[in-house]
């Protein structure tokens, strides 16, 4: 635990319904002292406003505000707004809830009046009443685009439009390389007593995450200070539990299981959780130099998003 700190401080990479289900895990169990960087690569424009999925999934999971049976969205929303815009002869294959609209208006607004974008993100979760802090792990733009037989698609094309039905062959996150992260984010790691990468897609959730310039070299700094790091994996048998991890991972060369996912973050982590089907996997991650963990990793509820998150921590001597 960092001198002079209340309670611990745990930094976690998000972007996701997944990331933001152990997001929720986490905030059960420390509060205030979780700050989660989420990725921004996905962030886009509709009808003339900045909308941000993967901030928005883990805003409205920890204000406990979200679709239960999605783990995205507002329960309960409803799409007025969406239909007219259909009416007058709008695209509308991008659905947004009315509620979910009025956080796009504000966002849009207080950054044309010239506020950084974490400031913005960070009034909006104080308004909501959430306790932890929801980090963009830039303020800069940057485009996650997949590549296709049909060439090049921005992201939400391929993932909504589409329904991730084309195989993507690369990715490219364009603006990542004049990107930086923000002082609020260069803190969080300084301060970190833990830091976990969340069972978000490791290709293009985490991945823009890692690819933001010296975000890498703050989770090795911290190592070299002591600081334990985990990742979870979103794979599970061999299959995403939501979203096309699992399809990208082989269509990009690599082995969609839990002990490919743990390749990827070879470098950056101590401990790796796998879930009790992938078992037999443990000696794999072993031998790639992380200390393997295996429990029941399916967040189905809040009490087992807490679980999780508590046996995390813990493994973690946190």
């Amino acid at each position: 635990m960092a001198q002079g700190m209340v309670g611990p401080r745990v930094v976690a990479l998000a972007g996701g319904v997944g990331g933001a289900k152990l997001a929720e895990g986490l905030q059960a169990q420390i509060g205030d002292g979780l700050s989660v960087v989420v990725n921004t690569g996905d962030d886009c424009n509709r009808h003339g406003l900045l909308v941000m999925p993967d901030h928005d999934t883990v805003l409205y999971n920890l204000a406990g505000l979200e679709q239960a049976g999605l783990g995205w969205g507002i329960e309960g929303d409803t799409f007025a707004v969406m239909d007219q815009l259909g009416a007058y002869g709008e695209e509308t294959w991008f659905r947004l809830g009315d509620r979910d609209l009025a956080l796009h208006v504000v966002r849009t607004s207080r950054l044309r009046a010239g506020q950084r974008l974490t400031q913005v993100c960070l009034e909006a979760q104080h308004a909501l009443g959430i306790k932890a802090r929801i980090l963009p792990m830039t303020d800069a733009p940057v485009a996650t685009e997949v590549r296709t037989d049909e060439g090049w698609l921005e992201f939400q094309d391929y993932f909504v439009r589409r329904r991730q039905a084309p195989d993507v062959l690369e990715l490219r996150f364009t603006g990542v390389d004049v990107a930086a992260p923000t002082p609020e984010v260069v803190e969080a790691f300084e301060l970190a007593d833990a830091i976990v990468i969340c069972p978000s897609n490791p290709l293009v959730s985490v991945g823009p995450i890692l690819a933001v310039p010296a975000m890498r070299e703050a989770i090795s700094a911290a190592r070299r200070r002591g600081v334990p790091v985990a990742a979870v994996s979103p794979i599970i048998g061999g299959k995403a539990l939501k979203g096309p991890a699992d399809r990208m991972l082989t269509s990009l060369g690599h082995e969609a299981s839990a002990a490919g996912v743990a390749r990827l973050y070879a470098d950056l982590c101590d401990v790796f959780v796998l879930d009790e089907e992938d078992r037999g996997q443990a000696d794999a991650v072993a031998a790639l130099g992380m200390r393997p963990f295996v429990t029941d990793s399916i967040m189905t509820d809040d009490a087992s998003r807490a679980r999780l998150a508590a046996e995390l921590l813990d493994t973690l001597g946190i």
